[in-house]
């Protein structure tokens, strides 16, 4: 879904940040991209008024979506709480990318009620849906379901839920107990009005794109899950909602949060080329040779080097402590800073369960991380892969 709006003091990520951004790419001009132009759907509106050029076609009701001419193409769905940005925009380009110019783009806006814990206002939250059509129509959709409460819930809020299970447990949800069950309900139930062939939703909420993808799977949902690269602002800033409230001094310390993931990127680019050359290399006798001679003649950064490359041949590639000294040398040295980074986690984790990998592994991994700057919360992460030996 995507992120949300921040009513202070603070809200964790919500189902609508999964429809909003993320990406372990550095900072790209995505966030200040232009909007696409709406892309054709060559499709016939059986219902309703007709879209126009900057409002797309405004449903409230599971009855009038069902009524709507789908087109030849998929349905693809991003799920969203509304206050739409340029992160939710990114979605809906990727969505219109995936449904082409004849299938069905559909946007969801709804509060959802059942995210809102202990001393999170649900009133307070933003209901900005003219503005909501408008960007939704720049990027490319083709229909807005913005259903009541009352469509959503009929009969009032559910007996029956999706639980998160252990994996919705830690991490996020560790913070906010029983959040992730409310946030895979709603997903759920938009799922089944919605009827999606794909739904797109935003890496930078990790954890919640994994626990979409696993109901998914474990569930038979007749929907495909993609997620789509975090939106970042230029300075590297992962784009959200809650970055309005950083004053000049917050933000420069909270820009370590990115500083610390891409820390640990290069560590591993510049390991993954280390050991490159030492396999190319004359083996570490020659190695341990050469650094002992170099060493001898005082030339200590050249001995390193070759020091380096001996050790590269001879020991496992310990990737995954390698990614989490990188990233937590970086936070360590923010925790000084005016204001400091109180940091909340730093998370090396399988993308498929979220548990911490062990030292040996190897393929995908996410490293994710959390900490307030003053009064706000942020997160994000990066993902990476975790090799062999070369």
């Amino acid at each position: 879904m995507t992120t949300r709006p921040d009513p202070r003091p603070e809200h964790h990520p919500t189902p609508a940040d999964l429809a909003g951004t993320s990406s372990s790419a550095r900072p790209a001009a995505g966030a200040a991209a232009p909007a696409a132009p709406r892309a054709a759907t060559g499709q016939r509106r059986d219902t309703g008024p007709q879209p126009t050029a900057d409002r797309p076609h405004l449903v409230r009701t599971a009855a009038e979506l069902r009524a709507l001419t789908r087109g030849t193409g998929p349905r693809v769905a991003v799920m969203t709480m509304g206050a739409l940005h340029a992160g939710h925009a990114e979605l809906v380009r990727a969505a219109r990318e995936r449904a082409g110019t004849d299938g069905q783009v559909v946007v969801t806006v709804f509060v959802n009620p059942l995210q809102f814990g202990a001393g999170e206002d649900l009133d307070r939250y933003p209901r900005t849906l003219d503005a909501d059509l408008a960007v939704a129509a720049a990027a490319g959709a083709d229909v807005v379901f913005a259903p009541p409460v009352e469509e959503v819930y009929p009969g009032g809020e559910p007996q029956v839920r999706i639980s998160a299970g252990p994996m919705g447990e830690v991490l996020e949800g560790a913070s906010r107990p029983g959040h992730f069950d409310g946030m895979l309900t709603v997903v759920a139930k938009l799922l089944h009005l919605c009827a999606p062939d794909v739904a797109c939703y935003g890496e930078k909420d990790a954890q919640q794109l994994a626990l979409i993808t696993r109901m998914v799977r474990d569930l038979n949902f007749p929907v495909e899950i993609v997620g789509v690269p975090t939106v970042r602002e230029e300075d590297g800033l992962a784009l959200s909602s809650r970055n309005r409230y950083l004053d000049a001094a917050e933000r420069r310390t909270a820009l370590t949060l990115s500083k610390a993931l891409f820390a640990a990127v290069d560590r591993l680019a510049a390991e993954a080329a280390l050991r490159t050359r030492a396999a190319a290399g004359a083996g570490p006798e020659a190695a341990a040779a050469r650094a002992s001679g170099l060493a001898a003649l005082g030339e200590d950064r050249e001995a390193a080097d070759a020091l380096a490359l001996a050790h590269a041949v001879t020991s496992p590639p310990r990737t995954a402590a390698v990614a989490r000294a990188a990233a937590q040398s970086v936070l360590d040295e923010a925790a000084g800073l005016r204001p400091p980074l109180e940091l909340d986690y730093l998370a090396l984790v399988d993308p498929r369960d979220f548990t911490e990998v062990d030292e040996d592994h190897t393929g995908e991994a996410v490293l994710a991380v959390a900490a307030r700057v003053g009064t706000t919360r942020l997160i994000d992460n990066v993902r990476l892969s975790l090799g062999a030996r070369a």
